[in-house]
């Protein structure tokens, strides 16, 4: 078995699916890697692509796929609920089997390099890939946003790691980076008051005293009705998706306030469901399998962690074929 990479690209489009399909159409049927996952959000107005093989057959459809981006997306009219400062807003490369942060590392270098030299947009190195110890955390590096990446990229301590020290005029800057995987996790709260999910945010992100490995934030998703707590959980090991969910629904108590359902953005490792799952297994008293298949572990996950939409090609290791 070679080595097997993740990329997630994350574009600021998700509300019109034509624009969406024109833009990751560089991405389907690829040599060497798969597309395993394109989901696109209407309130956060942003796409979430999932690529999953090898890493170097990777890099020449990611450089048409962010041309694709830059063409058909203007930042200076888009909006959304989710932080953004670019048409592709940031690439990660994430190592899943028999490869390393180095690897990923220098494949986030050749991409950010390759994309501010034909296309004009600037390039920040960020988490593992980063230059700086400044630039490790990616909202230090998007805060200001779009809007504010004009004058902020003109700082001598915020010139990109790649191109001009100027945001391309409709598709902004790009991070591209190598990092651990994290999950893109998400709590639904039955409630529109915006001020609950600010309060059960403050109380779980590691910045103002949570969980050191999350970062989340409140929002409203008119879609669907009701508001969220959103959150990256950065180290699943360390902060296990059991222990946050079950610390919302207790925060929420106090609000008089369910918690009917959560989702999971992109994929999964399976490990992460897995230390969760034994920990309701334990709470119930039974006994749970490592040799769990998957599709059971899927329902579990469905009942236990109130993961909505979730299916067995939502975990990783579902999209690897094993020889």
């Amino acid at each position: 078995m070679g080595k097997i990479i993740q990329c997630v690209p994350n574009f600021s489009e998700g509300q019109d699916q034509g624009t969406v399909d024109k833009i990751v159409e560089p991405l389907k049927n690829q040599e060497g890697f798969k597309l395993v996952g394109v989901e696109p959000d209407k309130d956060y107005n942003r796409t979430v692509v999932t690529l999953l093989g090898d890493g170097e057959a990777m890099l020449e459809p990611l450089l048409k796929f962010v041309e694709k981006a830059r063409d058909l997306i203007d930042m200076n009219k888009q909006s959304g609920e989710h932080p953004r400062m670019g048409a592709v807003d940031v690439i990660p490369f994430i190592p899943i089997r028999e490869a390393t942060m180095e690897d990923c590392a220098r494949l986030a270098n050749s991409l950010g390099k390759r994309i501010a030299e034909k296309l004009a947009i600037p390039i920040f190195l960020y988490a593992e890939a980063a230059q700086t110890p400044k630039r490790k955390r990616l909202p230090a590096i998007r805060k200001g946003e779009f809007e504010g990446m004009k004058d902020k990229i003109q700082e001598e301590t915020w010139a990109p790691d790649f191109g001009k020290p100027a945001i391309h005029p409709t598709a902004g800057a790009t991070a591209v980076g190598a990092r651990l995987p994290l999950i893109a996790y998400n709590i639904d709260l039955e409630t529109d008051d915006l001020d609950i999910a600010k309060k059960i945010a403050r109380a779980i992100r590691g910045s103002s005293g949570g969980f050191k490995h999350v970062q989340a934030g409140p929002v409203y998703l008119d879609e669907r009705g009701h508001v969220q707590v959103t959150m990256n959980i950065l180290n699943y090991k360390q902060n296990p998706i059991y222990r946050i969910i079950e610390t919302v629904k207790m925060e929420a108590a106090r609000y008089h306030v369910n918690v009917p359902s959560s989702e999971i953005v992109g994929l999964v490792p399976q490990d992460a469901v897995e230390r969760s799952l034994k920990y309701y297994f334990a709470v119930e008293n039974k006994p749970y399998s490592d040799g769990t298949p998957l599709e059971v572990m899927t329902k579990y996950a469905r009942t236990h962690l109130l993961f909505r939409d979730f299916d067995v090609l939502k975990i990783i290791e579902a999209n690897i074929d094993i020889p």
